[in-house]
């Protein structure tokens, strides 16, 4: 199985809580990663995504974890929407 991450980033103005992390997590920037298997077919390589995770940063410590992206597209938004 072969696999492809692509990183990005995400940015948030106010705490936010998703769905599998312990607690709120504060404002600020998160790295991400997504995770996505190739699957070959005789015609085309087709992408699927098996994984999109979170990684967390504080003082001494890195932590990752598996998100939904949909959850975090939906914290994203919530977070503009507080912004005015």
């Amino acid at each position: 199985m072969a696999l492809r991450t692509t990183p990005s980033s995400v940015s948030f103005s106010h705490p936010f809580a998703l769905k599998g992390v312990d607690g709120p997590l504060p404002a600020g920037s998160y790295e991400v990663e997504t995770e996505e298997e190739i699957i070959e077919t005789l015609h085309r390589m087709v992408y699927v995504r098996v994984a999109t995770l979170l990684i967390i940063r504080s003082t001494g410590m890195t932590r990752t974890v598996t998100v939904d992206p949909g959850d975090l597209q939906m914290a994203l938004e919530r977070d503009r929407a507080m912004a005015g």
